[in-house]
């Protein structure tokens, strides 16, 4: 499994950061698309990929595509993020890229809005594709606003359950736990303390902890972020005060704070080898598709299993959904090559064969709906696991909004707070980061 090159704070950092960038972008997405894509043209690509297996399978993917467009050529640019993304955008010029793929989906609300990428709708018309029969309804929830479907999915990120079988048999634990209650019991037993830290861990509940996000928990609880109006319903929804509850609960039961926090500190790198599910510190981690090659390729000395997080009690009928991200395309609004640019676009995220290939390569849950049934796609026990909760009907994902993923920062920000004690009244916390939502989704407008 290539290295991850991303984390989810980092993410969140970098929509908060695109948040201020994009509202000075001058592109529109009345740009017209006069170019004729069948005349030879050099079209610039720019990608976040970094890792040399995922370099490696987006230039065999574009070769494919040259193959089959042999008067289109494709200039690839490697490890671009997206603060450089919408600087090249405001320049605009012929070393802007055309094409761009992010890994930022919280950024959907302000690349739309902003004018950074052109409205796809016209595109897909023009292509005869329907995206509800082409994508997931998540992938497309989290590609577009406003009725905006300025980027298209290319691979999925679906989030879930790995454990450690050996350290289960040990305690005696037969399954992985499906509700939220049966979870709590199985990360008590799991846990075996060591003077003032643990000889081995059943589960890091906090937000610091990898992947371990609110928004990644609250999945499970089926949120609605936003009323029919668009306000914050952080503080009207229950999903999120039973979520909060639940994982300062866990917090106490597990140690405390201070204690598991200290514990926290001693493990490595997210995405080296040290990483703390690789080496036995912890038996339980909540993490994406690509944690099983990593942990495979890091030389884990135990049998890994996976499986959907747990959910809410009162909800173990949709038990076997979970959080979805993944990595978006979109087509610049300052290109004048729009046509030939959508054609890359068009086969990167629509062509069956090309999404697997790439799925293949990396070991990313396909963005298609035709992918996932493939003959072709590679799916290995523990990775099919992934492939299913993708395609269950009830996994969720945080919507995009006018201010990116602010207000998922914000929302995140209150759940440190509450988590270490900071903050007594839930209820009051809650209105008031609803509050402060609204009010940064109004300015963003």
């Amino acid at each position: 499994m290539p290295a991850r090159t991303r984390k989810a704070a980092a993410a969140l950092a970098a929509a908060a950061v695109i948040s201020l960038l994009a509202s000075a972008c001058t592109g529109s997405n009345q740009s017209a698309a006069n170019d004729d894509p069948n005349k030879d043209v050099t079209i610039n690509f720019w990608h976040g990929w970094s890792a040399p297996g995922e370099v490696k399978a987006i230039q065999d993917n574009v070769a494919r595509f040259e193959k089959a467009h042999p008067n289109i050529k494709v200039k690839v640019t490697a490890n671009i993020t997206d603060a450089k993304i919408q600087q090249a955008l405001r320049a605009g010029g012929s070393k802007a890229p055309d094409v761009v793929s992010s890994f930022t989906t919280d950024s959907v609300g302000k690349f739309c809005t902003s004018g950074s990428f052109v409205d796809l709708k016209p595109f897909l018309e023009k292509s005869k594709i329907d995206p509800a029969k082409v994508f997931p309804k998540s992938l497309l929830e989290y590609t577009q606003f406003a009725g905006n479907q300025c980027t298209l999915p290319l691979l999925n990120d679906a989030y879930g359950l790995y454990y450690n079988k050996d350290a289960f048999k040990a305690a005696g634990i037969t399954a992985p736990p499906k509700t939220w209650s049966e979870f709590e019991k199985v990360a008590e037993k799991l846990t075996k303390p060591k003077g003032d830290g643990y000889a081995q861990l059943g589960f890091m509940p906090t937000y610091h902890g990898y992947e371990t996000t609110p928004m990644h928990y609250a999945s499970q609880w089926g949120p609605a972020y936003f009323d029919a109006e668009g306000r914050s319903s952080i503080a009207k929804d229950p999903a999120f005060s039973k979520m909060l509850t639940f994982q300062k609960g866990l917090i106490d039961k597990l140690g405390g704070f201070q204690k598991l926090e200290k514990y926290r500190n001693t493990f490595g790198d997210e995405w080296g080898a040290k990483h703390p599910f690789h080496t036995g510190q912890v038996a339980m981690q909540l993490d994406g598709e690509w944690r099983l090659g990593m942990a495979q390729e890091a030389g884990a000395k135990f049998e890994i299993g996976t499986a959907p997080m747990p959910v809410a009690d009162d909800q173990a009928a949709d038990y076997g959904k979970g959080y979805l991200s993944g990595t978006i395309m979109g087509i610049a609004a300052t290109s004048q090559k729009q046509n030939a640019a959508w054609e890359l676009l068009k086969y990167m995220t629509t062509d069956t064969d090309a999404v697997v290939a790439f799925s293949n390569a990396i070991h990313n849950v396909p963005s298609t709906l035709e992918a996932l049934k493939s003959p072709k796609l590679k799916v290995e026990p523990g990775f099919r696991t992934f492939i299913e909760i993708a395609q269950h009907p009830k996994s969720n994902t945080t919507p995009a909004q006018a201010d990116g993923g602010a207000y998922q920062v914000t929302f995140q920000d209150f759940g440190y707070q509450y988590e270490k004690g900071s903050v007594k009244d839930l209820k009051a916390g809650l209105e008031k980061t609803a509050q402060q939502i609204d009010t940064d989704i109004a300015k963003a407008k």
